[in-house]
């Protein structure tokens, strides 16, 4: 039996690009839906805050002097292919109902976000892909993922990394010794300035003490496992203790 009743997946824009220099990537992609459609299987409700760094990323806006305002714009429309490419892959393997709501207007493809049209459409087993972060510019989706969760009541944020299981005491592409942390606080992620999100994605979820789980999303299963209770990643919470894996015996 899942711990968690709603979830939100923040699911990065690379994450759909797996490791070539595509902008799409069928096997990432399908493990995607694999993941997804875990969680649906255990009675989850699942909306997905999808990021667009596989198709834009600001360092390309940086290189060719693009102002940030109109980078963010670009960014934004690419999170909309990228929702709109969920809800078909998804589409492809499940008969479950998939609902693209965007917060920038494009009603062609996809619907206007409205809060309870949202929690409607997740009452009713509808996976929800939310699309164009907050319609505003300098805003990653890392804060839109948190104030959508706690808008849709979800229980947790999912937060899919790609290739780095969670939060580490050093950057474990760098550092070898760097150990992973099973368990922190809020308070903790911010004293000690580590970027796993943005800080004040991070402070939302702390005034609201919305957990957050932070995990390799390369691994099979991995939503699936902690919507189950297992030790995935790295769970960041309001009181949580300091802890590291080597620790947990």
């Amino acid at each position: 039996m899942s711990r968690y009743r709603r979830i939100m997946v923040k699911l990065s824009g690379a994450a759909m690009a797996g490791t070539g220099s595509q902008i799409f990537d069928r096997i990432a992609i399908e493990h995607i839906v694999d993941q997804v459609v875990g969680a649906i299987d255990l009675g989850v409700a699942v909306a997905i805050m999808v990021g667009g760094g596989n198709i834009f990323r600001g360092n390309v806006a940086s290189a060719w002097n693009i102002e940030r305002a109109e980078a963010d714009n670009m960014g934004m429309l690419a999170t909309v292919i990228n929702g709109v490419m969920m809800r078909a892959a998804i589409n492809a393997k499940t008969p479950t109902d998939v609902r693209v709501m965007s917060s920038i207007a494009i009603n062609q493809m996809a619907e206007p976000y409205i809060r309870l049209r949202a929690n409607r459409h997740l009452d009713k087993g509808s996976i929800v892909v939310l699309v164009g972060g907050i319609g505003q510019p300098y805003v990653t989706t890392d804060y839109p993922s948190v104030q959508r969760a706690l808008e849709l009541r979800c229980d947790a944020i999912l937060a899919a990394k790609h290739g780095v299981d969670g939060v580490f005491t050093a950057d474990p592409k760098r550092d070898p010794a760097a150990k992973r942390f099973s368990t922190i606080s809020f308070d903790d992620v911010i004293r000690q300035d580590l970027r796993v999100m943005d800080q004040s994605a991070m402070l939302l979820a702390r005034d609201h003490r919305l957990p957050v789980h932070l995990f390799n999303f390369d691994k099979p299963g991995a939503i699936r496992r902690i919507c189950l209770g297992e030790d995935v990643g790295t769970t960041v919470t309001h009181d949580a203790a300091l802890q590291l894996v080597e620790d947990a015996a």
